[in-house]
């Protein structure tokens, strides 16, 4: 990438999360309600010291930092670097305040921006491949901030619209989904080209796959629907022990920001209060909900080999998908169903049945960087193929996105998967 390429893209990154800011109150940016959720605040923040701390910092002799005591209120979890604030009380902090935090963001673009000039060829490639990773690190915290100001949002009483939506409800019902065959055998996993990828899609590694089937598009609302209205969250025979002690102990009736009124279901929506759309992909499901749904339904949830396989098989892109810039903020019932894979990538994250671990020959990077993707690699389940908050340059088809089998605040949901020979 040439110096003016890089500046621009820079640019284009750090005014997307600007732009999605705006629509907050000053209000908005303090709130932590509870401690997976990070205060828009702090996004703003942490982006920009990411810059200047593996950037500007590293590459720079001399350097003095913007404010002593940044690196350890926007520190997240690096600790290489030094002293972190506790996640948990991120809500805690009213200094710096919002203006302070746009002002640190300007010093920090036109420092980076006039580093980028100057960076010798030599270090070119170096400098640049570390400016690119922290480009994608701000827009995985994209996502996190329209994640995140949606619960801020629907934890307040008045149910607080952030955008204008132009969803409507559909009266035409979606395709009914097809079971798509897909051949067994050995396939080349991970990423394979020049292209940006982070170190937990490397290195590409052989995985054999069974036959298996895949269906066609994301279950629906009103699938899910026949779920609960089945008594699915009252049953124990779907669940996991550990999905059945959380159901019992949360209370759980229904997805995340689901309430039922007079017998009809809503949902909190970025565009405020909304009857739940029968025909768009259910979302905002924990691990637990979608592998007892798929238990339920007599199928199972795809392994993250299979789904990649068929991502590959059926060349999927994300030229059609539903993301972060289409400017829907929700999934969106498909379009189009028969005879093809679709949704794949888009909508919502898919939740498979793979645990979260290194690919064969996984090596983290030694320093502070090394503590990126490698550190988390337990206790958490993969999901695949982005969603309706996900930066549309930022997807792939070998991103591995990874949350304990609990969470549900992100845009997660469902695609249902079968062995060859046990599909009927």
């Amino acid at each position: 990438m040439q110096r003016a390429e890089l500046q621009q893209a820079y640019l284009d990154v750090r005014r997307m999360t600007v732009d999605l800011c705006r629509p907050l109150a000053t209000e908005d940016y303090v709130v932590q309600p509870i401690d997976s959720v990070s205060p828009p605040k702090w996004h703003l923040g942490h982006t920009t010291w990411f810059f200047e701390t593996f950037v500007l910092q590293s590459y720079t002799p001399d350097y003095r930092p913007y404010h002593p005591l940044y690196s350890s209120l926007l520190n997240s979890y690096y600790h290489h670097v030094g002293a972190r604030w506790e996640r948990a009380r991120r809500g805690a902090l009213s200094r710096p305040t919002v203006q302070d935090m746009y002002a640190y963001r300007q010093a920090i673009d036109d420092r980076l921006l006039a580093f980028i000039e100057t960076v010798d060829a030599a270090r070119w490639p170096e400098v640049c491949t570390r400016v690119v990773l922290g480009l994608h690190h701000e827009q995985q915290h994209q996502e996190l901030l329209v994640t995140d100001i949606k619960y801020i949002l629907a934890m307040n009483p008045l149910r607080p619209v952030y955008h204008t939506s132009p969803l409507t409800s559909s009266a035409a019902p979606v395709p009914e989904a097809q079971w798509l065959s897909f051949p067994g055998g050995t396939y080349d996993i991970g990423h394979t080209t020049e292209d940006f990828c982070f170190d937990n899609e490397q290195p590409v590694h052989r995985a054999f796959v069974e036959d298996f089937v895949l269906q066609s598009r994301l279950v629906t609302n009103s699938e899910y629907l026949a779920f609960i209205d089945d008594g699915g969250y009252g049953d124990f025979r779907y669940w996991l022990s550990n999905g059945w002690d959380t159901v019992q102990c949360e209370g759980w009736e229904a997805p995340l920001y689901w309430q039922k009124l007079d017998g009809t279901w809503y949902a909190m929506t970025l565009a405020g209060w909304r009857e739940v759309e029968p025909h768009a992909p259910v979302t905002h499901v924990s691990y637990y909900e979608a592998d007892a749904y798929a238990r339920w339904a007599g199928k199972r949830l795809p392994t993250e080999v299979e789904w990649e396989v068929a991502a590959r098989l059926a060349d999927v892109g994300p030229e059609t998908g539903n993301f972060l810039e289409d400017g829907a903020f929700h999934p969106l019932p498909v379009r189009q169903s028969s005879g093809a894979l679709r949704q794949m990538l888009g909508d919502v994250w898919e939740w498979t049945g793979s645990a979260y671990l290194p690919y064969p020959g996984y090596r983290p990077a030694a320093g502070a960087l090394g503590e990126y993707n490698g550190k988390f690699m337990v206790n958490q389940m993969v999901l695949r193929g982005g969603s309706c908050a996900t930066p549309r340059s930022h997807i792939r088809i070998t991103y591995r996105n990874f949350f304990a089998a609990h969470e549900r605040w992100q845009f997660t949901g469902i695609r249902l998967a079968d062995t060859a020979w046990t599909h009927v």
